[in-house]
């Protein structure tokens, strides 16, 4: 079993990788290709209610825009 700071690390680091890649998620699904995202990823991100699933499809939610708005300004 890993210790409690190894894993809240890990998932750091995860949600850190996450949050960097949204930007290029967003543009996949803008051009229909949500099929390039991993299934994994996909799952985490709606775990994490940065996307959601709504007809069939998914869509950026309202805490992933402020995401996206975040990741903008810090690269600016």
């Amino acid at each position: 079993m890993r210790p409690p700071a190894a894993s809240a690390a890990n998932e750091a680091a995860a949600r850190e990788r996450l949050r960097q890649a949204l930007p290029a998620t967003v543009e996949l699904l803008k051009q229909r290709h949500a099929d390039r995202i991993a299934d994994a990823d996909i799952e985490a991100y709606v775990t994490l209610n940065w996307l959601e699933w709504h007809g069939g499809g998914l869509r950026l939610t309202i805490t992933g825009r402020n995401v996206c708005a975040q990741t903008a300004a810090a690269a600016a």
